[in-house]
């Protein structure tokens, strides 16, 4: 009798032959970048670099000879599936899964070599076994390849090298005989939108092209809280057709991230159908394969899992933008994961030269641009916290680990969604979001006695936001912890209005009043730099306290009248720091994306209020934050549950919500 086998991963090129993502999926960098060693015991290991790497030009294939599953090896040439997509991530699978042992599965015709390697957590290479192939007909090749070695991390993956006649992959198949009865997980996937038609219905007609995807979706559920219905985009009607009963239009007032996706989990744990949600931000694109190793992954998990993907940039598609996020828990603040570095460029830097790439990394939390949750874990948990924005990923991911549930940000997965770098929502309506949340979210898990290093550090921003002339981005915090004081009942009753508010509340500031074109305001009248010395970042700690006290005691400085007429300076967002504008009595700031500019304007009587209300804020924070965590924590249960949240959901949209 023939053995079960279940596929845990496809090897596939990339959708429409696209030439900016093609070095993720297949490598002809073979030697290149790396300097190797003499050969021990039968194996040769190889050891790899991750200096210098230029981006290189192209693949020397003819990308034309690409199919979905397959690709053709010109005659003399050699081609690696050592790449992001197509590389099997035996570190995660040994950590987390109830695998042993894992099997490759090679279809091939033609004449050449297929090598199969693995590495280890040190990003060093070994020859596992070879094969060689000389056939006009496909011929198939298997190998079983342990997992045993790859406790701290590791990748499997093939070479194939095209001798006198071209090589030709027809298709490859990572696979186990050890599923033990465990059948094929059920998803739905929940789109929380908010004004991007286009994006989701382009997000719908990919899933609708994915006949593998589809055979393990339950439903697909968009939870649209804007006013630009998805449903009245002109190329809506084509995919709903071709999704058919699959799809499920939901339309609720904007409760911001939190509250869409709290709704798809809550349709998902009451249906009680499927056996997964997948989280997926309206703005992404996805490779659908990652979504069926999402599902496997998770079916094979030896306990309940969070299977999270990667962030890759949707504008330079080959750059790998969040790899692993954690918490920095003593100063309460997420980020890259230790030993890892964002904005990695596959396209100047492939897999088998990056030695960091093969370290297993594990996360705290994943971003919910793609998040996979159990049923079972929504069950047990709830629901997010209200948070509107920000943090409610965290929070989450967090609030799991500690009930027993990890997450795992497992390679191979992944969607291309707007880099970071690409906003700056510190300092606009957002840095509410981002204090409150923080904060509450601190209250919540912090280990460390009133929250570590945050109370400090919070009141460091507050100041450099008012230094830096950034009131209305200050006074949203302030507005931010008294919230937070108020206790967690706040939390819902706001959670649909509160961002009307704020919008409301930011009119009154000149660095929240954007224009398109620099030409609408005044002209730049400035005085040459004292000395000729242009602004330069102190360079220690101790300089940081000078500048920081200095351009403090120029705040009560009266303000140069020229200074409200016309700005004194052009300050472009890459130069945007505290130290360079606390100089300025006004200024003209670019957007982060290029957009638009604000006119900065100095206003020492609104320095003065933040500086005396941000010290007395943070003193009572510190003094009550034992009694709030207490209070926070007690109400969770209340917080995350569906009856609570479904009082926001029913709520009619008023006027100016949205």
């Amino acid at each position: 009798m023939s053995e079960q086998m279940r596929v845990l991963q496809r090897v596939v090129m990339p959708l429409d032959r696209d030439l900016d993502v093609v070095r993720l999926y297949l490598d002809d960098r073979i030697g290149k970048g790396r300097p190797e060693v003499e050969p021990t015991g039968k194996n040769k290991q190889q050891v790899v670099e991750d200096e210098g790497g230029a981006h290189e030009p192209l693949l020397s294939i003819d990308v034309d000879t690409m199919t979905r599953r397959g690709v053709t090896v010109p005659i003399g040439r050699r081609l690696s599936l050592c790449t992001y997509f197509n590389a099997f991530p035996a570190g995660y699978w040994r950590r987390w899964s109830v695998l042993e042992e894992v099997r490759l599965r090679v279809r091939v015709r033609g004449e050449g070599t297929l090598i199969v390697y693995r590495s280890n957590a040190k990003g060093h290479v070994q020859r596992v076994t070879s094969a060689h192939v000389d056939s006009t007909e496909v011929s198939e090749h298997r190998f079983k390849l342990p997992l045993k070695p790859f406790i701290d991390g590791g990748w499997y993956w093939f070479d194939l090298v095209a001798g006198q006649r071209p090589i030709e992959l027809v298709e490859a198949e990572w696979l186990t005989a050890e599923a033990g009865g465990r059948r094929q997980g059920r998803i739905n996937i929940g789109i929380t939108t908010f004004n991007r038609p286009a994006f989701c219905v382009d997000q719908l007609a990919a899933l609708a092209r994915a006949e593998e995807v589809l055979e393990v979706i339950e439903e697909i559920l968009i939870i649209d809280q804007g006013t630009q219905r998805v449903a009245d985009h002109p190329g809506f009607a084509e995919a709903a057709q071709a999704l058919g009963a699959k799809l499920r239009m939901i339309e609720q007032p904007n409760l911001g991230g939190s509250g869409g996706f709290a709704r798809a989990m809550e349709e998902t744990a009451r249906a009680d159908r499927a056996d997964y949600v997948l989280l997926l931000d309206d703005d992404v694109i996805t490779e659908p394969e990652g979504i069926l190793r999402a599902v496997t992954f998770a079916d094979l998990a030896r306990t309940p899992t969070i299977v999270g993907g990667h962030m890759f940039s949707l504008y330079d598609r080959s750059v790998l933008h969040a790899y692993g996020e954690t918490l920095e828990k003593y100063r309460w603040f997420w980020g890259p994961a230790p030993n890892t570095k964002h904005g990695h460029d596959f396209a100047a830097r492939g897999l088998r030269q990056t030695p960091w790439l093969h370290r297993r990394i594990d996360v705290d939390y994943n971003g919910w641009w793609m998040c996979l949750i159990p049923t079972e874990v929504i069950h047990k948990i709830g629901l997010p916290m209200p948070m509107f924005i920000k943090w409610d990923d965290a929070e989450y991911g967090v609030r799991a680990g500690k009930a027993g549930f990890p997450t795992v940000s497992l390679p191979g997965v992944a969607v291309w969604h707007v880099p970071w770098h690409e906003k700056d929502d510190t300092i606009d309506w957002q840095a509410y979001y981002h204090e409150r949340n923080r904060l509450v979210s601190a209250l919540l898990h912090s280990p460390y006695e009133r929250g570590g290093n945050l109370l400090k550090e919070s009141l460091f921003v507050s100041i450099k936001h008012a230094l830096a002339m950034q009131y209305s981005a200050a006074e949203l915090m302030l507005m931010a912890i008294e919230d937070v004081l108020s206790g967690p009942e706040h939390m819902h009753r706001q959670l649909a209005t509160k961002l009307p508010e704020i919008r409301e509340f930011r009119k009154r500031f000149s660095d929240a009043r954007g224009v398109e074109r620099i030409e609408q305001l005044p002209p730049v009248r400035s005085k040459p730099p004292r000395k000729g010395r242009m602004p330069t970042k102190p360079g220690s700690r101790l300089g940081m306290i000078r500048k920081a006290a200095v351009s403090g005691l120029k705040q009560f400085r009266p303000v140069d009248p020229k200074a409200r007429v016309n700005p004194q300076a052009i300050v472009p967002h890459i130069d945007l720091a505290w130290w360079r504008l606390a100089d300025l009595d006004s200024a003209l700031v670019s957007a982060a994306d290029g957009t638009g500019v604000f006119w900065y304007q100095r206003d020492r009587k609104e320095f003065r209020s933040l500086l005396q209300r941000t010290s007395a804020l943070h003193a009572r924070l510190l003094k009550e934050w034992p009694e709030l965590s207490r209070r926070y924590r007690q109400a969770v249960p209340q917080l995350v549950a569906p009856e609570s949240w479904w009082d926001n959901f029913q709520a009619a949209p008023k006027a100016g919500d949205r």
